[in-house]
């Protein structure tokens, strides 16, 4: 059996919203990322599959196959076609997987794979209003078959944090310096210089947006909980942001004949689903799935990346896992780093697979809470 190397990985810095990147073209975006990585591992474009990209609430600029539209963007080859793919919070990690898996079943040698969204552009959920304001029905009401399994029952990610942080008893307390600590690894991994490697700046910006210097617990304990009554408040959660991201995936085939240099194996993709009212909990059954069946334990893996999305989603999984914290996105998440939707999978992997070459870690292990109550797991092996 073939293998599915990573060859090479890049992204744009995050810009917060309505920051540096707010004014880019999700098209531009996407296309500067891919650019850089064609440039930076030498591969002879023409040579490419397919460009997979991830992307979330694919309407305005980010309608009509985004994935297709960055490649084109980038001026090069028009023989190379591209697909968009949406699963949700983690749409570019599955594209990952889905440019492993036609690498694996050998009907491909060489896929472009990432992600790319502009949420100032178009805000969060923009689709599923839009679709709204036009008489339809939402995913959820409008489905018989939902109603008689589900219910009335309330569907939305911040329902589902605080489900999450009641049933694992998490206390605000606990997600404050949780995400306090988020900042603070993001800014001192920002200091140090640790994303300059991964990150091609961007008309000016070079570096990420979202870390804030000035946060405390003391800030934090004064802002007001989302809902009345419960625990999450605004700095518990990913930020809204803008950003891309791409890798380069290649066969044993394609390594031997462009002469490229793998940088990591891919040791294991899969996913699984879980509650889908709770919604966020999907990581922890789905990183237990995938231990199982790669024949390792948590105490294996020498990095982890799993989307702080909210703080209760990691906490949880933490607790669940017995995953040792410093391991755990030890550059920061998505609380200080924001959470770009369709390219957070892709930025994610990035910035693990640099994490694990820095520090001479042999594996790495990436998830992630995405809507409907899923996750992707996915498990490297630096090379």
């Amino acid at each position: 059996m073939t293998e599915a190397y990573i060859v090479g990985a890049v992204r744009t810095p995050v810009g917060r919203r309505n920051g540096g990147l707010a004014d880019a073209h999700p098209a531009d975006l996407g296309a500067h990322a891919i650019r850089e990585l064609v440039g930076r591992t030498g591969v002879d474009p023409e040579a490419v599959d397919d460009v997979v990209f991830g992307c979330v609430d694919t309407v305005g600029p980010q309608a009509g196959d985004i994935a297709r539209t960055c490649w084109l963007a980038a001026h090069l080859p028009e023989g190379v076609p591209g697909v968009t793919v949406d699963r949700q919070c983690g749409s570019s990690q599955q594209a990952l997987h889905f440019a492993a898996q036609a690498v694996l079943s050998g009907t491909a040698d060489l896929i472009v794979a990432g992600g790319v969204q502009n949420m100032s552009r178009v805000p969060i959920g923009y689709a599923m209003t839009a679709g709204q304001a036009l008489g339809f029905d939402s995913p959820f009401a409008g489905s018989k078959g939902w109603q008689a399994r589900y219910g009335g029952q309330e569907v939305s990610q911040f329902r589902g944090a605080e489900m999450i942080a009641e049933k694992w008893d998490i206390s605000r307390l606990e997600m404050e310096e949780f995400a306090y600590e988020s900042h603070r690894r993001a800014l001192g991994a920002i200091d140090e210089g640790r994303f300059a490697a991964e990150i091609v700046p961007y008309e000016g910006v070079s570096v990420d947006e979202g870390p804030r210097r000035d946060t405390s617990l003391e800030r934090m304990a004064g802002l007001k909980t989302l809902v009345e009554g419960g625990r999450l408040t605004a700095a518990l959660s990913s930020q809204i942001s803008d950003g891309a991201a791409a890798l380069l995936v290649a066969s044993e085939r394609a390594v031997k004949t462009h002469g490229l240099t793998p940088r990591a194996r891919i040791h294991h993709i899969s996913a699984r689903g879980d509650d889908p009212v709770m919604m966020l909990s999907a990581p922890i059954p789905a990183t237990a799935y995938a231990l199982r069946r790669a024949g390792m334990t948590i105490g294996d893996i020498d990095a982890i990346e799993i989307n702080e999305a909210f703080a209760p989603v990691v906490l949880a999984w933490l607790k669940e896992t017995g995953a040792d914290p410093g391991r755990v996105n030890p550059n920061g998440g998505a609380i200080a780093l924001g959470h770009p939707l369709g390219a957070t999978g892709a930025r994610l992997m990035t910035s693990l697979l640099h994490e694990l070459e820095r520090t001479g870690g042999r594996y790495g292990l990436q998830t992630m809470c995405e809507g409907g109550g899923q996750a992707n797991v996915t498990i490297i092996e630096r090379l």
